[in-house]
């Protein structure tokens, strides 16, 4: 059972050009196959994965799935997914994709799968945000939509009648997790930091309350290469490489910022010496985003391993 309950655009941002509009001039910032910058700021973006709508849902999976607009104007909105068979409240993971905060969608077929049945294995319910991409909106948006995305589902909450009730009657949102994978998991963690530093931010959200943060595979860099970055290593032909990592940075950071802040392990030893409780997992034989790019066998494995740990997280 799947509905898309209103008219969004799912795809990526890209912008239609009439046919006699001028040439854009050289490419100045390029990542194979996923999006490619022009001088005149002219934003390509080929539709190398597909994007399908809610109602795309294989029935063995059992989950109910719709979109929701949190922002007209913005086009800021949200893809749920709610277990069927599951009769209690659930917890509520609030998750963000993907895609370096330059490509990407919550529609990609590939995050709508991944997401339908993540769902399922943990039992809980699922809100996949699609927010603001670079360059056309740089850093800080991403982090800005999150926030909103956050003020909205404690609006939602709030507002009973309001047609959401298939939704909000199965979340326990005294278990909320904020997560994401690659940039999203950046975008994750930034937006639970905002929440922290906000005075009285606890006592808004209530009867929220944010458990913790599920952060796979975090998009962290910093100006000098980490022993992480230097001995990544991805299949050949992955546009998951340094190269791609640094275009990434170039495309969404503001002018003139830098990039220099915690990363992976070393961000979560440093949780860990601050008093914070963290789990972390490490998943071998397979590389960047496995879980949504690859369809080798241990690949899958390595999926179920990783579902398995968040339905173990957010069990605690």
């Amino acid at each position: 059972m799947a509905t898309l309950t209103s008219n969004l655009n799912l795809r990526p941002q890209q912008y239609t050009v009439p046919k006699d509009y001028p040439p854009h001039g050289s490419v100045v910032e390029e990542i194979q196959g996923l999006i490619r910058v022009h001088k005149d700021g002219y934003v390509e973006r080929p539709q190398v994965v597909p994007c399908v709508t809610a109602s795309t849902m294989s029935p063995e999976l059992n989950v109910t799935s719709r979109d929701m607009v949190i922002d007209s104007v913005t086009n800021i909105w949200a893809r749920f997914y709610v277990p069927i068979s599951q009769h209690k409240k659930m917890p509520l993971l609030v998750f963000f994709h993907g895609g370096g905060f330059c490509v990407g969608s919550a529609a990609w077929s590939c995050y709508h799968d991944f997401l339908a049945r993540l769902s399922t294995k943990v039992g809980c319910v699922i809100m996949s945000v699609n927010y603001r991409l670079a360059p056309e909106n740089p850093l800080p948006a991403p982090y800005d939509d999150g926030l909103k995305a956050i003020m909205w589902l404690h609006q939602q909450h709030n507002n009973k009648g309001s047609g959401t009730e298939w939704w909000t009657s199965k979340c326990n949102f005294s278990s909320v997790f904020l997560g994401g994978d690659s940039a999203g998991a950046n975008i994750a963690y930034n937006v639970a930091t905002r929440l922290c530093a906000c005075d009285g931010a606890a006592l808004t959200l209530r009867p929220m309350n944010l458990k913790g943060l599920i952060l796979i595979q975090p998009f962290f860099g910093g100006e000098v290469r980490t022993d992480s970055e230097k001995g990544m290593a991805q299949s050949p032909g992955s546009a998951l490489n340094l190269a791609a990592s640094d275009s990434y940075w170039r495309l969404a950071l503001p002018c003139g910022a830098k990039r220099d802040h915690p990363w992976n392990l070393e961000f979560c030893d440093a949780l860990v010496r601050a008093g914070k409780r963290v789990e972390y997992g490490v998943f071998r034989g397979v590389g960047h985003a496995f879980q949504i790019l690859s369809k080798s066998q241990v690949a899958k494995s390595r999926t179920k391993e990783m579902m398995a740990r968040v339905k173990s997280f957010m069990a605690l």
